[in-house]
């Protein structure tokens, strides 16, 4: 009873989904999942694919390897790299086409002198309106009584 319990539980982790079928193994890719060198390798079970490892991936095609030998290597498909690639490139194309905003710290001088003007103007406007009130003659239509 005790070996079948034992066959049921590794029938059970064989299922998992992600798990391999006993198929070829992606080349470049040791054991434990990681390849040797730039740090960049197949994913561990449960992790996830970050930015910073994606622009990894990116730049080693950048520099010129073939995308089916980094889609066998990490184990990704070859559609999903060529994607990450062209989403890179479009966004640097687009950071390039985009003028500089100038230095943050002068558009912040900017805005905080548009301020200081529409206050001095608005003060300007409330002391003229009150100099008015100060010296207007009394209203005729009260009387004094």
């Amino acid at each position: 009873m005790g070996n079948r319990a034992r066959d049921e539980r590794s029938e059970d982790r064989d299922n998992q989904p992600g798990a391999r079928e006993g198929g070829r193994s992606p080349t470049g890719v040791a054991p434990g999942g990681a390849t040797a060198g730039n740090g960049v390798g197949a994913l561990e079970a449960g992790q996830r694919w970050t930015v910073v490892r994606k622009r990894e991936v990116v730049i080693r095609l950048l520099r010129g390897e073939s995308v089916e030998a980094l889609s066998r290597e990490l184990g990704v498909e070859s559609y999903r790299l060529q994607e990450w690639y062209d989403r890179a490139l479009a966004s640097l194309e687009t950071g390039l086409k985009e003028r500089g905003g100038g230095d943050p710290l002068e558009l912040q001088l900017k805005r905080a002198q548009a301020m200081v003007g529409e206050l001095t103007m608005m003060n300007e406007l409330y002391q003229e309106r009150l100099r008015r009130v100060e010296h207007r003659p009394f209203d005729p239509k009260r009387s004094r009584r």
